[in-house]
């Protein structure tokens, strides 16, 4: 025998003694390193080297439920397994890539917790609360800590890769907790000192109307919400931002007020558009007869509104042509009126109304006739009237004229 086939032999006895050595000390326990070759449904078979190959259940493919095995693992991907069971007269050798997974996780997750780490995550399931992924171990973000908004239904949230960070971590009870939100609102925060940064009191800008409360409107201006208070939305009186807007809006707004300190920023709808009283000059003039509405009564007289915030006043002598004491009298708030334009003024933001004007003047009373000269008047006609005296000059010469012929006759 050749000097070199007996080197060759001596060689493959030792390769063997090698296997045969590895296959003698496979145990329960032992970690062992392998490629996936064939997937099922349920289960994925692995060669480890060993003289058969061996099984990873799917419950041992992931701290997450899966629908199947190769929502884990493909073919010709290396992994790292522990030994779950190992029967070699049913040549069964059961494998365990999750228990791995789970050991090597803890560490990584704590040191991700301790430096607040962003980092990505694939959303494996939607459950009761929230969502899961694989982090090595179940890794749970509430519904509440998934966006910056409220999210009513997760379910097309499945196969998404998130930007999250470790919220809470308790190895002992097996519990992790992530949140994107965090990340989202570091971002956000970020961001808004950014555009606040760039934001010029008195420019007029774009923006999208976010979210609408009773008080107001915030308005997305470059990524950052500013706040349009109810009195900023329109020139006339709004109840409710909700009467006049909705979400999704898109409107122009003007920068009122930035305040990086306290991260607030006012924004006006109303001032970003011509004022009314701006166009009340070109609108309205001397002598036009218009409609309006009666907004408030006081006792001198009433105000009318004949264009959205342009209000007028009518004054009490200019209410009725016949005499009242107040407008109450004649007038009720919200009534609609025609009235007449005496006067506009938009430097003073003043106009004068009438609404006498615009009704026809009644016909004066007729007057009564003045007794002629020479007349009688009779002291029953006059009865207990006080504004009469016998003394009067009238009176004295009727009464001279009547008995004139019988005071002769005595003399």
């Amino acid at each position: 025998m050749s000097e070199e086939i007996k080197n060759e032999l001596e060689a493959a006895e030792a390769a063997s003694q090698e296997e045969m050595e590895q296959i003698v000390s496979l145990k329960k326990g032992d970690t062992v390193k392998g490629t996936i070759v064939k997937i099922e449904d349920n289960q994925a078979y692995v060669s480890i080297g060993y003289k058969y190959d061996g099984v990873i259940p799917i419950r041992e493919l992931s701290s997450v439920h899966l629908d199947s095995a190769t929502d884990a693992v493909e073919v010709g991907q290396e992994v790292e397994t522990k030994v779950v069971s190992i029967d070699d007269e049913k040549e069964r050798l059961v494998l365990s890539k999750r228990a791995i997974d789970s050991e090597n996780a803890w560490d990584e997750l704590q040191s991700r917790f301790d430096s607040q780490e962003t980092f990505e995550v694939t959303v494996a399931d939607v459950v009761k609360g929230g969502i899961v992924a694989d982090v090595g171990v179940r890794g749970f973000i509430p519904a509440s800590m998934v966006e910056r908004h409220f999210v009513e239904d997760f379910s097309d949230y499945k196969g998404r890769t998130l930007r999250v960070k470790v919220k809470e971590i308790d190895r002992e009870n097996n519990k992790v907790i992530l949140s994107q939100k965090d990340v989202l609102d570091e971002e956000f925060e970020a961001n808004k000192l950014k555009v606040m940064g760039q934001l010029k009191e008195g420019e007029v800008l774009e923006g999208t109307v976010q979210r609408l409360t009773q008080f107001g409107a915030f308005v997305d201006v470059g990524g950052v919400d500013g706040l349009v208070h109810v009195s900023e939305i329109a020139w006339n009186h709004v109840e409710k931002p909700a009467d006049v807007l909705s979400e999704g809006d898109k409107v122009k707004v003007k920068v009122l007020k930035v305040d990086p300190e306290k991260g607030k920023i006012s924004l006006s709808i109303k001032a970003a558009t011509p004022g009314p009283w701006e166009t009340a000059a070109e609108q309205f003039h001397t002598g036009d007869i218009v409609s309006g509405e009666v907004k408030r009564l006081v006792n001198f007289g009433a105000f009318v509104e004949i264009a959205p915030g342009v209000e007028g006043l009518v004054h009490i002598s200019q209410i009725s042509h016949k005499h009242i004491g107040t407008p109450h009298e004649v007038l009720k708030e919200g009534q609609t009126v025609q009235v007449k334009v005496l006067d506009v003024n938009p430097n003073e933001k003043r106009v004068s109304l009438s609404i006498k004007e615009t009704e026809e003047a009644p016909a004066p009373a007729p007057r009564s006739e003045k007794p002629s000269k020479g007349s009688s008047v009779r002291k029953e006609d006059l009865g207990d009237n006080p504004n009469v005296s016998l003394s009067n000059q009238g009176l004295s010469i009727t009464l001279g004229e009547r008995f004139g012929d019988k005071l002769s006759k005595l003399k």
